[in-house]
């Protein structure tokens, strides 16, 4: 089931809203406790982050603008407070496509500089085929930065920064520093294939990198909220981490031998690992043709 759901949750990237509403009306929104006061909330997208305390309640992610009342609802049932915050780990619809509702109830949003640039302007994701409209001025982050920023709130030091050029050029991590919980949005993806947006300036070699990082910050203890599938420990990044990086490697093995894109899908050469990892929305011809189109395009 939770496979079917990720392949739906994508599908929706690329359908206009209205195709989902009454879908949207069967959805659930439900609450894993990860700490005493962060949570992890899901539904239909990517999955949400949520810090509750005296403060008020901070939220990372908000998926789609047919969810808002769910997920408020949903935040109601653990806090009485209001939402404050609100941080998009990166622009794609299925972590901010609920920000003009949360703006218009008094929410702040807050992102990287990139995500508000790839939202007023409106993009096109070739790999769909689908042109985004710019979206409505409610719904962009009103607070960006360029690198890192800190919030002080419910108790907590919240560390946000932002991982270049992988799953996009405008995402980035939130690490709750004491109770040491780390959301990595879509650079994220456990247990299965990553999607990388290479129109939004992702890159594989980045994605790569961007883990690399979460492993320096995160020790045996530390939960994380991957952008898609369930939180994890760092043996659980580490397992796709190493994936990643082997993927890579034969990938570049094969294009050094003189293979092209048709030779080395036709040669399986991931066959070892589809069984575990090619199951969710990204298949393995289609995460072979990202992975090569990114690495041929960066070593040109």
């Amino acid at each position: 089931m939770q496979k079917i759901i990720t392949f739906l949750c994508f599908i929706a990237l690329i359908l206009p809203t209205q195709t989902w509403a009454q879908d949207f009306d069967k959805v659930e929104i439900k609450a894993e406790k990860v700490t005493d006061n962060i949570y992890s909330l899901t539904g239909r997208g990517g999955n949400i982050g949520l810090l509750v305390g005296e403060d008020g309640a901070f939220l990372i992610d908000d998926q789609y603008a047919p969810l808002t009342e769910k997920i408020k609802a949903a935040v109601a049932e653990i806090t009485d407070k209001p939402i404050k915050y609100l941080v998009n780990t990166h622009w794609h619809g299925d972590h901010s496509g609920g920000n003009e509702n949360m703006s218009n109830s008094g929410v702040i949003i807050v992102a990287h500089e990139n995500v508000r640039d790839r939202l007023e302007k409106g993009q096109n994701i070739k790999a769909f085929s689908r042109t985004v409209p710019p979206a409505p001025k409610a719904a962009l982050p009103v607070i960006t930065f360029s690198d890192d920023m800190n919030f002080f709130f419910n108790g907590e030091k919240i560390l946000i920064t932002h991982v270049h050029n992988g799953h996009t050029d405008g995402d980035s991590f939130i690490y709750f520093t004491k109770s040491n919980v780390l959301h990595m949005g879509d650079n994220f993806f456990a247990g299965r294939y990553p999607y990388i947006d290479l129109s939004s300036g992702g890159s594989f070699e980045g994605l790569i990198q961007n883990v690399n990082k979460a492993m320096f910050l995160t020790d045996s203890d530390t939960k994380i909220i991957p952008g898609h599938g369930k939180v994890s420990t760092k043996e659980d990044l580490k397992k796709y981490r190493d994936v990643l990086i082997d993927v890579r490697d034969r990938v570049a093995k094969a294009i050094k031998s003189g293979m092209d894109l048709d030779e080395i899908k036709n040669a399986n050469i991931t066959k070892d690992y589809d069984a575990e990892w090619g199951q969710g929305f990204m298949k393995p011809d289609r995460f072979i043709d990202i992975v090569h189109t990114s690495m041929t395009k960066e070593n040109d």
